[in-house]
């Protein structure tokens, strides 16, 4: 593999060299975020505690990826200043904390382990005979409302409307 410099900026009020290099890679895949890192420390001359790669990017095909690098001044001053998402991603992958991970090995560590509980031995199961009965009546999940008509009332049809009168005065 070999690189390439398109641009570098100098950024002395954040203490690191912004560079975005150009890393040929024929015959092989896209290199991951520690293969660039690993270049870019070489090429720079610096420790790799100091560089991280902000992204890695490669065209459809293409076997040339383009990188965006920091190269900091100061390892404390990167700890500082870098989010921890990308610190995260500048990790080998056993090292790299999830969110779900993160959570669950810190809830994990405080626990003290609890020892072993005595085994117990298994009993034979009792078998119960089996019982004749009547399937259980379906439950209501809410009770029917009581009617609200009033007693002693008979039921009967309202009477039937009487028919439309004519208009008494012709429509012109």
């Amino acid at each position: 593999m070999s690189v390439e410099i398109i641009a570098e900026h100098v950024n002395p009020l954040l203490g690191r060299k912004d560079a975005k290099l150009i890393v040929h890679h024929e015959g092989t895949g896209t290199p991951d975020r520690l293969a660039v890192r690993k270049i870019a420390s070489d090429h720079f001359k610096t420790q790799q505690d100091k560089v991280y790669v902000r992204s890695v990017r490669t065209r459809t095909g293409g076997s040339s990826a383009v990188c965006q690098v920091e190269v900091y001044s100061d390892s404390k001053l990167a700890e500082k200043i870098v989010p921890s998402y990308v610190k995260n991603r500048n990790l080998p992958p056993g090292q790299r904390v999830s969110r779900k991970k993160g959570a669950e090995e810190e809830k994990a560590a405080p626990a003290a382990p609890k020892p072993a509980a005595p085994e117990k031995k298994a009993e034979p199961a009792k078998q119960v005979p089996a019982k004749e009965s009547k399937p259980a009546p379906a439950k209501e999940s809410k009770p029917a409302p009581a009617e609200t008509k009033p007693p002693g009332k008979p039921e009967s049809k309202p009477a039937a409307k009487p028919a439309a009168k004519p208009d008494p005065k012709p429509k012109a």
